[in-house]
């Protein structure tokens, strides 16, 4: 009979303790359940960062089915910047008051606030941009790569390149988290729907800085200049 030693009989508890860990850590980066990590961990190898795209692919798919769904509820939130010179304003939706008093919900809502304060995000979505704000851009970018000797075959591509680096600076859902720039705000919100199982939806928000003129002014300023 083969002897165990100290050193044969500590391995499976170091296995142990590694993949436990590892799924502390991965639960720290994600916020999603320990059963969630273990399950992605497991798929992945033990690859930590696999794991992650592991999980949010789960989440987005997890939040397109539940896109179709009626969001009645939720909260609105305030967060102002340390000075008092930028302040923001933010509704989010979700299906249920239960989820709405959640903290996972609240803490989102506050992530957002700030996300906003600090990204000066100009639409939700891509397909809130004004039809007449995109044409503009679209003719500067083709304007650009023109002038920069470029042949027209090449031009278009360099203009849809340009327009999805401009979708991801104004649109909220488009950019990336400032707390996590490996995930954008849609994967952030699609995290959430998939651990609380409701569909959630940012509605409106507002941003406001000393001094600073609105959409909505500059809009009116054209209106009465085209009058």
């Amino acid at each position: 009979m083969t002897p165990v030693t100290p050193e044969t009989n500590s391995a499976p508890d170091q296995k142990a303790a590694t993949s436990a860990q590892q799924v502390k850590l991965l639960r720290e980066q994600t916020g999603a359940g320990w059963m969630d990590c273990k399950a992605a961990l497991e798929a992945c190898g033990g690859d930590v960062e696999q794991a992650v795209a592991w999980l949010r692919k789960k989440g987005m798919a997890s939040a397109q089915r539940k896109a179709g769904r009626t969001t009645r509820e939720g909260s609105v939130a305030s967060y102002i910047h340390a000075g008092s010179k930028i302040g923001v304003v933010v509704e989010v939706n979700c299906e249920t008051d239960f989820v709405a008093r959640t903290d996972e919900f609240k803490q989102l809502v506050h992530d957002l606030a700030m996300h906003i304060a600090a990204a000066e995000p100009r639409f939700i979505r891509r397909e809130e941009v004004i039809p007449q704000l995109l044409a503009q851009e679209r003719e500067i970018y083709r304007e650009q790569a023109r002038a920069s000797g470029k042949p027209d075959k090449v031009v278009e591509k360099i203009v849809e390149g340009k327009l999805e680096k401009f979708y991801e600076e104004t649109c909220l859902y488009e950019q990336h988290f400032i707390k996590d720039d490996k995930m954008t705000i849609k994967e952030l919100i699609d995290a959430v729907i998939a651990r609380v199982g409701e569909n959630i939806a940012v509605r409106r928000f507002a941003r406001f800085k000393v001094g600073e003129t609105t959409l909505l002014a500059e809009a009116q300023a054209a209106a009465e200049q085209d009058s």
